[in-house]
């Protein structure tokens, strides 16, 4: 067995599946020097509280959310459950359902299990939502309508303001997903945010293309209150009540989400997405010269289907790369993956 003193971490050189990216370096500093604090006992570490208040405030920024309510979550997983939650809690009904489209993250379908609600998911107009066939889905048993601003398999971005209505004309909470997304949509046309919409709650994470140390993930809310619906009672903490699912935390994802919101929000995000779609339009056109079927990039999210299935060879070539649900290769342009990197991953797809 490998001692885990001498064992190396997967390296990024041939990583092109994932969301995860390298922190940048002035988040990894804040992430050590924050490691073993706890931002789930304010009362007793006061600094990092303070830390998560300002990563809230930042999200808030490059959500479009002035006053914003949150905190910093494990992940997008923990932030979606949460939203389920906090549209559950708050809703008078026995029999709650969650109508989301079919590009939904399946964090969903553990929400769905773990709080006893419903999962109805509504059949896509190309590769993003139909508002059309989510409104036959929605009741007054509706507790949240969901949107997915970024989907993980193609990058998608749904049409937020209308999913928004939808929610409202059931009196449901409408929730974004935006864990992935977040950090290049502000730099794009869409509509996807608080500003654009009546959006409840949003979900978007600081440790993909925030370029914070993982875990960092983040839950924003548009008022406070939504928040209270999750509040428990903590005798034996200085705090009074918790609202996190977690409860204890390592500072470090708070910490290094400020120090990388702070280094880079939003000039250095902005040129980071810019060379980010360069690359996967490159890439687009490259694979689209050779015959593939491309989808994208509509954010830099490639997919293509392949002539011939590749994916065990590549990753025989030490690529790490993955398939969608429908079998197209994916391949994400997080800010490691340079342009010397896509030009080899195509001369291996040559070699085939």
């Amino acid at each position: 067995m490998q001692q885990a003193q001498r064992a190396d971490p997967q390296d990024f050189e041939r990583v092109l599946s994932s969301m995860c990216t390298q922190p940048h370096p002035e988040a990894r500093t804040a992430a050590e020097r924050f490691l073993v604090t706890n931002p789930g006992d304010p009362g007793t570490y006061e600094t990092v509280a303070t830390l998560e208040d300002d990563a809230v405030e930042l999200l808030g920024a490059v959500a479009g959310l002035d006053d914003p309510a949150g905190y910093v979550t494990s992940g997008g997983t923990e932030a979606n459950i949460q939203a389920v939650r906090i549209a559950r809690n708050r809703a008078e009904t026995d029999d709650p359902n969650v109508v989301a489209p079919a590009t939904c993250h399946f964090s969903f379908r553990k929400a769905a299990e773990l709080l006893g609600v419903e999962l109805r998911t509504a059949p896509l107009d190309g590769h993003r939502a139909d508002v059309d066939a989510m409104a036959e889905l929605v009741d007054a048993d509706t507790v949240c309508v969901v949107g997915v601003a970024g989907s993980t398999e193609y990058g998608t971005v749904d049409p937020i303001p209308a999913i928004a209505d939808l929610a409202a004309s059931v009196d449901a909470l409408c929730h974004v997903d935006a864990a992935w997304g977040g950090f290049y949509l502000p730099f794009t046309d869409h509509e996807w945010n608080f500003d654009h919409a009546a959006v409840d709650t949003l979900t978007i994470d600081p440790h993909k293309a925030g370029q914070a140390a993982m875990p960092a993930g983040g839950l924003l809310a548009r008022s406070p209150a939504l928040l209270d619906t999750l509040a428990i009672d903590t005798p034996y903490l200085e705090s009074t009540s918790q609202i996190t699912l977690t409860g204890t935390r390592s500072g470090a994802g708070v910490a290094s989400a400020v120090a990388a919101m702070e280094a880079l929000w939003p000039t250095g995000y902005r040129e980071e997405s810019e060379r980010a779609m360069d690359n996967a339009r490159w890439l687009a056109d490259a694979l689209d010269s050779r015959g593939h079927d491309v989808i994208g990039p509509e954010l830099p999210l490639v997919a293509a289907n392949l002539s011939v299935p590749m994916t065990d060879e590549l990753r025989d070539r030490g690529w790490r790369v993955s398939k969608t649900g429908s079998g197209e290769l994916r391949v994400v342009c997080m800010p490691h993956v340079t342009r010397s990197m896509l030009r080899s991953f195509v001369a291996d797809l040559d070699w085939y």
